[in-house]
């Protein structure tokens, strides 16, 4: 059997040793599901093995754009959507090949960036105002900021009865490095009135249909939220023009909210007078019960029951060892991984390995800025051999901790912020 072994002992099984993974997978979801005899956590613990057993695999000819990692999970094809296995996302920084895709509707075909313009318009701005890309590069001060952005389904797919969408597991979230103005200022120079309230971007993509004036999406935040000084209208990533799948030439971010926020190909932001009504603003789109409901439960799609997410929930993420690693008996295992959580900062991390009986302090770096992720590292020591999940939960400032069941259910399946955890083999 070939295997891959690290400084810290552990064996990750690559893909060459497929038929014994999956056997191992498979022996210990069954173990896991049997011992438990619990059936939401059974079946995820099943459901998360089936997805790992089977090797991610793309049609001969990937719809991936060039560039992307070829272990990346491909969702859908149209619009183009895909996520990052967890053990991709071990960088501090992500880098553009492992950055999880999430569209509605379907890339520019055409950008001259001489001609890209930015248009700030809107019931409540002073003065429409149109700036060119040298515009804001010339005008405004730069600012570059480390950026949470992640998918408000993420961990969708763990939702019983599924919710609308795709389903995404754990790999919908990233952290980049992004270099852009602050957003506050470009609304600034244009003039803001007295009665914003809320802003609505636009981006160049096109909606599925292929209609003229059809929006694939148009969403935006309150006022407190794009005054932020780490509210940004981006040019570059990591260093380096912004992909064109993930927004080229110019895109707005807004770090710990959900990524449907932060808007690329970006050309226009309307300045509102009242909460922005554009596409997937309205109906459960991004949006939660405001009463916990029944699993399943249908209740009216208005803003009586519904509510718009805004900050998403603290959250943590395995990202060494690789689910299935093998460990020989007397060795400690480093494990390690990053946290985040919306507005506020993450204060502590744990591990356990007994099922959450009892949890194990990590060692946590403090965020590079605001709503960027933090990393967390820990060494684990086993007691014996034999089948083990390590869990994973992260405690935000305000003292509230990640569940580790599936939080309450809603119609589009969103905000699951349940622990991570991984299977590891002690031999």
């Amino acid at each position: 059997m070939k295997s891959e072994e690290n400084k810290t002992g552990a064996k990750s099984l690559n893909h060459t040793t497929g038929l014994n993974r999956r056997k191992f997978i498979f022996k210990s979801a069954r173990m896991a599901a049997f011992t438990w005899g619990w059936g939401l956590f059974a079946n995820r613990t099943v459901r998360a093995a089936q997805k790992l057993a089977s090797p991610a695999t793309l049609p001969d000819k990937s719809p991936l754009p060039a560039g992307k990692h070829p272990d990346l999970i491909l969702l859908s094809d149209k619009p183009l959507n895909a996520e990052t296995p967890p053990h991709l996302l071990d960088d501090a920084v992500t880098p553009a090949d492992k950055l999880f895709i999430r569209n509605n509707g379907l890339e520019p075909t055409t950008i001259d960036v001489k001609t890209w313009t930015l248009t700030i318009d809107g019931e409540s701005v002073k003065k429409n105002t149109v700036f060119t890309l040298e515009d804001l590069k010339k005008k405004f001060k730069h600012y570059t900021y480390q950026l949470v952005h992640e998918c408000a389904g993420n961990g969708r797919s763990e939702f019983s009865p599924a919710g609308r969408g795709n389903q995404w597991t754990t790999g919908g979230v990233g952290c980049c490095e992004w270099t852009g103005v602050r957003l506050r200022d470009v609304l600034e120079a244009a003039g803001i009135k007295d009665d914003a309230v809320y802003i609505g971007y636009y981006g160049k993509d096109t909606h599925l249909s292929g209609k003229p004036g059809e929006v694939p999406i148009s969403r935006g935040v309150p006022m407190r939220k794009a005054l932020e000084d780490e509210a940004l209208i981006a040019w570059a990533m990591n260093g380096k023009d912004i992909p064109l799948v993930h927004g080229y030439p110019l895109r707005v971010l807004f770090g710990g909210w959900p990524a449907s926020t932060s808007g690329k190909w970006l050309t226009r932001i309307s300045i509102r007078n009242k909460v922005h009504d554009g596409a997937k603003m309205n109906g459960h789109d991004y949006r939660l019960p405001i009463h916990p409901i029944a699993p399943g439960a249908r209740i009216p799609e208005d803003n009586e029951h519904f509510r718009i997410i805004e900050a998403m929930p603290v959250k943590s993420l395995i990202t060494y060892p690789k689910t299935g690693a093998q460990v020989a008996t007397g060795k400690p295992l480093e494990v390690r991984g990053h946290a985040w959580v919306g507005d506020l900062q993450v204060k502590e991390m744990h591990t356990s390995i007994d099922f959450g009986a009892t949890w194990q302090k990590c060692t946590l770096k403090e965020p590079r800025n605001r709503n960027c992720w933090q990393h967390w590292t820990t060494q684990i020591n086993f007691p014996d051999k034999g089948y083990y999940e390590v869990w994973a939960r992260a405690t935000d400032s305000n003292n509230k901790m990640q569940p580790m069941l599936v939080p309450a259910w809603n119609p589009g399946g969103y905000l699951n912020n349940a622990c991570h955890r991984i299977a590891v083999e002690i031999i």
